[in-house]
């Protein structure tokens, strides 16, 4: 009985993961696209209310003329590896949240994406926010925060279906959800792993490439955010490991990532 109990939870397990595209890593996947998206749409609308979102039209343009061509990268190459369906019910937004003291920037399921004005320094021109929206982007593609929250209901919740969770647990599963968008108060109980990492920098090169930009420059932006660590190192780096072994994963891969890059 032991044996048949334990097989069956290990077909569960199977039959409740998901692929990363590009990668093949295989994620555990407790949540589905739609719930996920719903859940991040209402969470994505309650973070832009309270803002303030940046009147500057430079920025704001900026960041949506980026977001846009990676939005059509991403879009043609899933197409192309006829992948489209993983993206159904994305509804892209691109806002910029007015707060020069956080340097961050974050993309929520669905295509839920805002940039703070703190990090438009280090950015500093188009290449280099392609380098940071590339990778958050990754990240949502890539389904991380829905595998951060299928963790975090089996570690808080013992696994609850979505659905449930939220009828029955409201206010934990939100703030579940917040965390493992990258925007909760508690940003260190669900951090990015080093397989995530690696995958949303690997997936950003390639998309940000696809899109026109000078992969290259991921290296200096790296290098900039690393400079700007220090004791208290900016919140872009607080669930994002920087370091010397990062940056040389990056040149590793950058070989692949100039075969999709055409100058525009």
């Amino acid at each position: 009985m032991l044996k048949k109990l334990t097989l069956l939870a290990s077909l569960s397990f199977l039959a409740a993961c998901s692929t990363v595209p590009i990668t093949g890593r295989r994620q555990l996947s407790l949540v589905s696209d739609s719930e996920i998206n719903t859940l991040a749409a209402t969470q994505y609308r309650e973070v832009i209310a309270k803002g303030p979102l940046s009147t500057n039209s430079q920025q704001v343009n900026m960041v949506r003329n980026v977001g846009r061509r990676i939005q059509t990268a991403v879009e043609t190459y899933f197409r192309q590896q006829n992948a489209a369906d993983q993206l159904a019910g994305y509804q892209w937004e691109f806002n910029v949240i007015k707060d020069d003291q956080q340097q961050n920037a974050w993309c929520m399921p669905g295509g839920k994406v805002a940039v703070y004005t703190g990090i438009l320094p280090i950015t500093q021109d188009e290449n280099g926010l392609a380098v940071v929206m590339a990778h958050e982007v990754a990240h949502a593609v890539a389904k991380h925060g829905s595998e951060r929250m299928s963790q975090g209901l089996v570690q808080q919740l013992g696994g609850q279906a979505l659905s449930a969770a939220l009828s029955t647990n409201a206010p934990a599963t939100q703030e579940l959800a917040l965390q493992a968008f990258g925007v909760g108060s508690q940003l260190g109980l669900l951090r990015y792993g080093r397989n995530q990492e690696s995958e949303a920098d690997h997936l950003g090169l390639i998309f940000m490439a696809l899109a026109g930009y000078n992969p290259d420059g991921a290296i200096a932006f790296w290098q900039r955010m690393e400079a700007k660590g220090g004791a208290t190192p900016p919140e872009f780096l607080s669930t994002h490991p920087s370091n010397g072994t990062r940056i040389a994963d990056i040149q590793k891969e950058l070989p692949e990532a100039r075969k999709y890059y055409k100058p525009r």
